[in-house]
């Protein structure tokens, strides 16, 4: 008797009006108990509401995800700023409304759904299941869906898109965040991901249209609808038939002596990198039978992301050791980065950075061109493109060699659709890259791709090998034609956005007011580009050239001695990132020097212009 008393207690609790106080509140604890189907993440709200739990109730329930450098990201749990069932509703119905109004061929052209391998059993939650709910808000309209019917690597979406001429398409995932996160990545027709102002119309569209359509919950129509096909067999065959585009030496591949190890980090990168090989000719790569297969809880990791190096890398590491193969591939869980590491002779193992792997691929790929084209083809039509934050290296290149070289902000979707602008132009680009491991050679996909990455750093050392050349040596080589770019990139985590913005607009005001400092420590400043508020000291308009981004701080200081540094937030995560590079001339070759300059300057910058201590930043832990 009593157990009912309470049970209906509970009942009354939830079924009542909610008087938290809080009228937004209110609203927002009702709204989500009427329109949640999910009995998991319905049950975390009205446990919270139970317990009078009404500031955490407010974190959940009071905002809304916004779109950052890779789309919507947060963590998946119940909650109007969480991933879960009901926000991917909300969000494809959004798109929905968008693209209805951008296309009036919507209903002939469809969609394309894809995911990764993330899952949380506590919320219901995978990115399987927010897939399907994706597919089925559209199916519901009417609108035909291209849903893979099984995990695929993120660039398979953009690829998708663009070879079925699809209007849009979204891919289910948080790449190589935390275990505890998911994301819904939105690519356009043209196959890049989307820039402004699709971004800010598509939040208003969810906006206007929060409550679910009937259908919306029916994930049924996943199997019962006739618009729903399965582009997985059609989609990898001719990305594969693709990849031939930039395999130069297949009969050398197939001779090499190279043992290639690769991991997948416990995502969905193995089948189809193994594919890959199989494409270039080579013997497939030795898997990290840890790590081969999907793993939600990235088990055999503290973290996911292979960008972290040798502690991360452990398991592939101690594999190649024992197999005798002398470079690691790793693609991290949603195979759109790379990270490669190679065995020194001194038994040490060198894990390039991405700048490094930027260094190679750029030499590479444009050796590649110039062996392989005509004799009238001109060099002057040729582009290589990278972040502001990423190494200045192709610069250097590109310089020298004759072909053009142009920045884009932070972030790949910048560089997808200015390659798009590029190829409408007529002009051949053959590589881009971001620090942060992100690589495109060749244009077959608009957006980072670690499956082509790993099979042509694959053929880059089959290649090397033939002359007793290491990767590591031929690094060096790189840079004693076109100059040395050593580089440092890290962060500091900021749970506080309050402190972050403070400390930024710190620097805008440094001795005085609308004042940027002078000096970093000793380092005197060159010049200052501020792109979140427009401004640029080297421009003879003091305007920055890059678009202005002002939900995002971003500044940049050239230093007088040739180094370049820039302080930013992560659109992704709860970091403040640096990023600082000394850029040197062929003729400058004292590396000890120009090693020991650039650390000092880091110490200055951080001690400085981030003052850890007195705004309690927490240090990456390596």
């Amino acid at each position: 008797m009593a157990e009912n008393a309470e049970g209906d207690l509970n009942s009354n609790l939830l079924h009542a009006p909610y008087h938290t106080g809080d009228p937004q509140l209110d609203t927002a604890i009702g709204q989500w108990l009427r329109w949640d189907k999910n009995p998991k993440t319905k049950e975390q709200i009205e446990n919270l509401l139970r317990n009078g739990m009404n500031k955490e109730l407010r974190d959940r329930l009071c905002c809304r995800m916004t779109f950052g450098t890779a789309g919507l990201r947060s963590t998946m749990g119940a909650g109007f700023c969480y991933i879960n069932d009901l926000t991917v509703i909300q969000s494809t119905q959004g798109m929905y409304k968008y693209l209805e109004r951008c296309f009036s061929d919507f209903k002939q052209r469809g969609f394309v759904v894809g995911y990764d391998t993330r899952g949380q059993v506590t919320s219901s939650c995978s990115s399987q299941r927010l897939a399907k709910l994706t597919a089925a808000v559209l199916l519901a309209k009417d609108v035909p869906v291209y849903l893979f019917s099984r995990y695929v690597p993120t660039p398979f979406v953009p690829y998708a898109v663009q070879e079925l001429k699809a209007v849009a398409g979204v891919m289910i995932t948080a790449s190589h965040n935390r275990k505890e996160d998911n994301g819904y990545k939105v690519y356009w027709e043209t196959g890049a991901q989307i820039t402004s102002p699709h971004d800010k119309e598509i939040l208003k569209c969810i906006e206007e249209c929060v409550e679910p359509w009937n259908g919306s919950w029916n994930d049924n129509l996943v199997d019962t609808s006739p618009l729903k096909r399965d582009p997985l067999q059609d989609i990898c065959r001719r990305y594969m038939e693709d990849l031939k585009k930039i395999c130069f030496h297949r009969e050398l591949n197939s001779k090499t002596t190279l043992k290639f190890v690769h991991t997948s980090f416990h995502g969905v990168g193995h089948d189809y990198v193994q594919l890959a090989f199989q494409v270039f000719g080579f013997k497939p790569p030795i898997p990290v039978p840890e790590q081969k297969d999907p793993d939600p809880d990235f088990s055999t990791v503290k973290c996911p992301n292979p960008e972290e190096g040798e502690s991360v890398l452990e398991l592939s590491l101690r594999l190649a050791e024992k197999e005798n193969a002398r470079i690691v591939l790793a693609t991290d869980p949603d195979a759109d980065r790379l990270a490669v590491a190679e065995l020194q002779e001194n038994g040490h193992w060198k894990v390039f950075t991405g700048n490094e792997l930027a260094a190679l691929f750029g030499w590479w790929m444009f050796d590649c061109w110039k062996k392989n084209t005509s004799r009238n083809a001109d060099v002057k039509n040729v582009y290589m493109l990278a972040t502001t934050v990423s190494s200045k290296i192709l610069k250097a290149i590109a310089l020298k060699e004759g072909f053009h070289f142009e920045e884009t902000l932070p972030g790949f979707k910048w560089i997808g659709s200015r390659i798009k602008d590029l190829l409408e132009n007529g002009k051949e680009v053959l590589f881009a890259f971001e620090e942060s491991i992100g690589f495109l050679c060749g244009t077959s996909v608009l957006d980072k791709d670690g499956v082509s990455a790993a099979v042509v750093a694959a053929e880059m050392a089959a290649y090397l090998e033939t002359m007793n050349i290491t990767l590591k040596q031929q690094l060096i080589k790189v840079y004693e034609k076109y100059g040395y770019h050593i580089s440092k990139t890290s962060y500091f985590l900021c749970y506080d956005p309050s402190t972050i913005k403070s400390i930024f607009e710190r620097l805008r005001n440094f001795d005085s007011p609308k004042e940027y400092p002078k000096f970093c420590g000793t380092f005197a400043i060159l010049h200052i580009r501020d792109v979140t508020t427009g401004y640029d000291s080297s421009q003879p308009n003091k305007k920055s050239v890059l678009p202005v981004s002002k939900n995002s701080q971003m500044i940049t200081f050239t230093f007088q001695n040739g180094c370049v540094a820039t302080l930013r937030t992560s659109g992704t995560e709860p970091k403040i990132k640096y990023y600082a590079e000394m850029c040197a001339s062929p003729e400058q070759s004292d590396t000890a020097f120009l090693e020991e300059e650039l650390k000092k300057l880091i110490e200055a910058l951080i001690e400085n212009f981030l003052e850890p201590s007195k705004n309690g930043l927490i240090w990456r832990s390596v």
